[in-house]
């Protein structure tokens, strides 16, 4: 197939839908090429000039941005049948014709733009926040360890963008699965020095349906993450929390 740097058009074939109850539909556009473009820079270039390929006037594509620059994960859909940041994938690198999805793990609301809801609802299961009461001074907080620091930061990068649940064959209709992401929201959370005080009450809420149970290891997840995070390093991490947790609930004991 042919990659955009082999034409001076730029073929895109977008999956539509009109509302969230309208059934979905294709449609086509033919583009002027420039270098370097990302898929942003093509469905601006739509935006501003609503034309598709068979020269008929349509509705502009509607899809969501904001940062620009694959920190906000809201600009996440699926082009060429993988899960990504339009944001910050470039034409040159992609066999056209380009196929644009919405990320069909989440609710449609319209064309390419996604209802991510149900991520912050699988973090309030897992409370993956740091607990701290009151907003006056109560000095320094504990340090970590270089070692852990750099942990954590990489854990940290996670922008909830929903990549990872979308290349995860466990995240469906039939699964109550939270999805990929949570095991490193639980691992960064329990790992900060206050928030290890509440380590307890989050792998609870992990082990709840829907928690780790339903990961299957396919490791796609990691695969896609555009941000590399280690997210196979965290399931094996949350997991063995969760078996010592059951193991102490089960003897009563805090020798494990």
């Amino acid at each position: 197939m042919a990659t955009a740097t082999d034409k001076k058009a730029i073929h895109l074939i977008i999956e539509r839908q009109k509302d969230p109850e309208s059934e979905s539909y294709k449609e086509e556009f033919s583009i002027p090429y420039s270098p370097n473009m990302n898929i942003i820079s093509a469905l601006m270039y739509i935006r501003e000039n609503p034309v598709n390929k068979a020269g008929e006037e349509t509705i502009p594509v509607q899809w969501e941005m904001s940062c620009l620059e694959e920190v906000c994960g809201i600009c996440s859909m699926v082009i060429n049948d993988v899960p990504r940041q339009a944001c910050s994938t470039l034409v040159d690198e992609l066999e056209q014709p380009i196929r644009i999805q919405p990320m069909r793990t989440f609710p449609v609301v319209r064309d390419l733009i996604i209802d991510r809801e149900s991520m912050f609802d699988s973090m309030k299961q897992v409370k993956a926040w740091i607990p701290i009461d009151g907003t006056y001074d109560i000095g320094p907080g504990p340090r970590m360890n270089e070692k852990k620091r750099l942990m954590a930061y990489e854990l940290s990068k996670c922008f909830t963008c929903g990549v990872c649940l979308e290349a995860c064959p466990n995240v469906n209709d039939k699964s109550e699965f939270l999805g990929p992401f949570v095991f490193s929201q639980v691992r960064l959370k329990n790992a900060h020095p206050t928030g290890e005080m509440n380590k307890e009450e989050r792998i609870e809420g992990f082990m709840e349906d829907g928690g780790l149970q339903g990961c299957g290891n396919s490791q796609n997840c990691v695969q896609v993450c555009p941000k590399g995070i280690p997210l196979t390093t965290s399931i094996a991490a949350v997991n063995r929390e969760a078996t010592l947790q059951s193991f102490r609930s089960f003897f009563g004991s805090d020798k494990y």
